[in-house]
């Protein structure tokens, strides 16, 4: 498949950076002290893909010191900051020299965690960098994300329509999310997960404002108003009026148990 056809997810993101942290949903806290519990210790963990920092600023309250990293200049002029966070904008595929100057020694890292981003990754490189970095024996991997938001029968009715029409125009990468990772190459020692749920309350605003963030519609906001009036009679006439909006979240989460071996 010819990508080219597709979003530069590093300049789509970088464009919409304001708008993906006012408006993205924010994960659950149970998921943060859930991963902290598997780790041993909780000296560094390291945030890929960080975007705005909201994992960054949750893993902040468990680990004595965060890294996070995106590629993104602009999501990371907007990321959240907090004493004993650092961010830095690195290329896609970070050295080992890199790596080095950002984190020690080998085998530093506690927690890795990449949120609503490893399916944009090069896999076979990302997952080479985690093997140097992580805490043998004790390291902990953890990827998620989530998809689908999910209102009322109308609301979602317009949404379905609004997905199938949007769909093609995001990158392949993200067929591996509408599956719920659940065919993400994954070469860890599996780590039972919980079963997570995002649930916000959205203004009708707030929630086109979410819909405005994918990937797809940078530079296609026409697609968007196409359905506003749908959306809009669907949503309600007091169109201020919060609802509930739900998102499922799927979690991978692995681990070392050899020294330098994934098992």
């Amino acid at each position: 498949m010819d990508d080219m056809k597709f979003p530069n997810v590093k300049e789509v993101f970088g464009t919409v950076s304001k708008e993906y942290a006012e408006f993205r949903p924010r994960y659950p806290s149970q998921l943060f002290s859930f991963l902290s519990s598997l780790t041993p210790h909780h000296h560094l963990a390291w945030d890929v893909g960080t975007g705005n920092g909201q994992a960054a600023v949750e893993l902040s309250k468990y680990y004595a010191r965060v890294v996070g990293t995106d590629t993104s200049e602009g999501q990371i002029q907007h990321a959240e900051r907090r004493p004993n966070i650092s961010y830095a904008v690195t290329p896609p595929s970070i050295t080992d020299q890199q790596l080095d100057s950002i984190f020690g020694p080998e085998s530093s890292v506690d927690l890795v965690t990449a949120a609503t981003a490893v399916h944009y990754f090069d896999l076979d490189k990302f997952y080479g960098q985690v093997k140097r970095v992580l805490k043998k024996p004790g390291g902990v991997i953890a990827v998620w994300a989530y998809w689908k938001p999910r209102v009322d029968p109308a609301v979602d009715a317009v949404y379905e329509r609004f997905f199938s029409r949007t769909y093609p125009l995001f990158h392949p990468a993200a067929k591996v999310v509408l599956e719920e990772y659940e065919s993400l190459p994954f070469p860890f020692t599996a780590v039972e997960g919980i079963k997570l749920e995002i649930e916000e309350q959205r203004n009708f605003d707030q929630y086109l404002g979410y819909l405005g963030t994918g990937s797809g519609l940078v530079g296609r906001e026409d697609i968007l108003e196409e359905f506003r009036a749908d959306f809009e009679a669907a949503w309600g006439a007091e169109v201020h009026v919060t609802k509930t909006v739900k998102f499922p979240v799927f979690l991978k989460v692995g681990r070392f148990e050899k020294k330098g071996k994934f098992c």
